[in-house]
């Protein structure tokens, strides 16, 4: 099943473009995103290094791969994971996508930043490895896949380190490699807007969705448009929003009848009914 819903993605990736991808933690946003019609989830190092208060550098594979398995676990959205450096070296990298694909996602992103990771990304402060490098961690990972529509996708930090064509170069030669698309940051309207025309396969951009409307991103030209911050800030702001109204004796922005009300509408989001049915048949009397 996993290898026939990787297939239909990439499909969708080759040739339905652009396909947009929200933040997606866990499998309760996960479902909700499948509900909305999403394209698919993203599952980033940083969201989730951001959630456990260790920073992205500090994750494990086992982390990550343990979090991709919950989500999938309870939902058939395609889910495109942020593999980082691949914690490690290409041998490193290897087993990163034994235990992601194992965990059953879809696609898999893979940078070309120093192993272990710095802490410092966080702030802007990144560190390449040389193409050679990354190029030979790409084939570990191609050849680490059993299935090989299991989509590798070959992020550069380039544009802010070396310049933007040089993230040009770096992409073609990772596509060379074996990557099946690639990820470069742009760092203003020109650069986002020349990309894909730029590049000979599949591009995805890392960005908020909210800076142009759906009409203009279908022209741009772009695979996948991922978009990691904004699920995450909206979430967090609410929460502190009403904590902090709450903390000062004042009730949070929402009526507490509504929040009851959301809170017992996440059950069939959860997908609680199909355990209630069981329990129905099981335990209740006459059965």
């Amino acid at each position: 099943m996993d290898h026939l819903r990787r297939a239909a993605f990439r499909r969708r990736v080759e040739h339905e473009g652009p396909l947009m991808i929200p933040h997606c933690p866990d499998a309760l946003t996960a479902r909700l995103c499948e509900r909305l019609g999403f394209d698919g989830g993203y599952l980033g190092g940083g969201g989730l290094g951001l959630s456990l208060a260790v920073s992205e550098a500090l994750l494990s594979v086992t982390e990550l791969a343990q979090t991709a398995a919950a989500i999938r676990r309870r939902s058939a959205l395609p889910l495109v994971v942020d593999g980082g450096v691949g914690f490690g070296d290409a041998v490193h990298t290897a087993r990163t996508v034994w235990e992601l694909e194992a965990a059953g996602v879809h696609a898999i992103e893979l940078e070309d930043q120093v192993a272990p990771k710095r802490a410092s990304h966080h702030r802007h402060v990144e560190h390449l490895i040389p193409v050679a490098e990354m190029t030979g961690k790409l084939r570990a990972a191609v050849a680490a896949r059993r299935d090989p529509d299991l989509l590798l996708i070959a992020r550069t930090g380039a544009v802010r380190n070396e310049s933007f064509d040089a993230a040009i170069e770096r992409c073609e030669a990772y596509f060379a490699a074996g990557a099946d698309a690639v990820m470069l940051l742009p760092e203003n309207a020109g650069q986002r807007a020349a990309a894909p025309r730029r590049l000979s396969g599949p591009v995805a951009l890392l960005t908020s969705f909210d800076l142009h409307g759906a009409g203009e991103w279908a022209g741009f030209g772009y695979s996948m448009v991922i978009d990691p911050v904004t699920g995450q800030a909206a979430a967090f702001s609410a929460l502190r929003e009403a904590y902090e109204a709450q903390r000062a004796g004042r009730p949070s922005a929402r009526p507490a009848a509504e929040s009851f009300a959301v809170y017992e509408g996440l059950q069939e989001l959860a997908g609680f009914e199909e355990l209630y049915d069981i329990e129905r048949a099981t335990t209740e009397p006459g059965t």
